[in-house]
């Protein structure tokens, strides 16, 4: 109690706080960006494996690799990266952007990663206070810059992540933390089954797939989270921020319009977006439409 005490009389330590927080957590969201997506290849193909020649000697990987096991290396001379040369932007400052034993660049992305985590968990913070709700939230925005991030690098929007937060999103209505249990079973279903839905009509009028199956569940999460009053906006904010995107690729990158573009980081900045002003968003449109 004395601590709350303590952040509410001084909001400048609970936001450095907060920052600080942010940035260790997206130190950990880089390490499951790159290792969940392995962990799952390999165990897909130890599956298939198994499945496919059950009586022949199944190849297991001599070194565990999961999200602790082993320690990070550099990717060019294996230098395992001790505590010192892992401190959230701060090393890779001091590094100059390079591995400490080979002198390799170092991709800019993980400190553009930590500090973006760090901005949002503190815009996150401001605009909800101290309370429950700032928990929850939290932890969805961490997940949503996490999966955005798979996503993007590898069109994959895991189970493992996408259930769990829409289970945390339907534990969070049993407290009314940002909506009711009544407003999140039906977001939760309206969520998966308005993008499942789009998904067979595409398919049944082109004969291909539009969006793979995590998206489905992402929105589905979303839903649990903020309710179903919420999913027009986010499906319209994503829907148009990825138009806008993929005509600017194309246009300018040349990119091939037959490519698939992940639809995950266009929900999850759209879903960022309804988390901070999603009920304003909803009633100026209601109020200017005059509904």
């Amino acid at each position: 109690m004395q601590i709350i005490q303590l952040l509410e009389q001084n909001t400048l330590f609970f936001l450095t706080s907060i920052a600080l927080l942010g940035l260790l957590v997206g130190s950990f969201l880089n390490v499951v960006i790159y290792r969940l997506p392995v962990m799952m290849q390999r165990s897909w193909r130890y599956e298939c494996q198994v499945f496919l020649e059950p009586d022949s000697d199944v190849d297991t990987p001599k070194e565990a690799f999961n999200l602790s096991q082993p320690r990070s290396r550099c990717p060019s001379c294996q230098h395992i990266i001790s505590a010192k040369e892992n401190i959230p932007v701060l090393s890779y400052l001091f590094l100059k952007g390079r591995c400490k034993h080979c002198k390799a660049s170092i991709s800019i992305r993980y400190p553009i990663i930590e500090v973006v985590t760090a901005s949002l968990s503190v815009a996150t913070a401001f605009h909800f206070g101290i309370n429950v709700q700032t928990i929850y939230a939290l932890v969805f925005v961490w997940v949503l810059i996490c999966l955005s991030l798979i996503d993007f690098d590898t069109q994959l929007l895991p189970d493992n992540i996408t259930l769990p937060l829409l289970w945390l999103g339907l534990f969070a209505s049993l407290f009314n933390v940002f909506v009711s249990p009544t407003d999140a079973i039906i977001g939760a279903l309206a969520g998966y089954l308005s993008l499942w839905s789009v998904y067979w009509l595409f398919k049944i009028l082109t004969g291909k797939e539009g969006m793979g199956h995590g998206d489905f569940k992402l929105l589905a999460a979303i839903g649990a989270f903020l309710g179903w009053q919420i999913l027009p906006l986010v499906i319209m904010l994503s829907a148009f921020i990825g138009a806008v995107l993929g005509i600017l690729l194309i246009v300018f990158k040349r990119h091939n319009k037959n490519i698939a573009i992940p639809f995950g980081p266009y929900l999850s900045f759209a879903a960022i977006i309804a988390l901070f002003y999603g009920p304003k968003i909803n009633g100026w449109y209601l109020a200017f439409s005059g509904l």
